[in-house]
């Protein structure tokens, strides 16, 4: 981990919210193929998919907000 003049890590929290962006972007995907306005799959008209890619948007939605509290947490510094 890198760290900063006062010691902090600089990198708190990017692989969290990267892993909920990635996690929003698939969800994406998966609710337009369900909703079947991404053709030639066998996801397509799926409502099951729509279900499922919007729950893992709500998964990465949540996993961004923890990155990010958790890089505004190591911005703190104590006296």
């Amino acid at each position: 981990m890198v760290n900063n003049e006062n010691g902090a890590p600089r990198l708190r929290g990017w692989l969290t919210m990267s892993a909920g962006l990635l996690a929003m972007v698939i969800g994406a995907v998966w609710t337009l193929q369900g909703l079947g306005y991404l053709t030639d799959s066998l996801m397509t008209d799926e409502p099951v998919w729509a279900a499922v890619g919007g729950g893992l948007i709500l998964v990465g939605l949540v996993l961004v907000v923890i990155g990010m509290r958790r890089r505004t947490a190591g911005h703190k510094t104590g006296d």
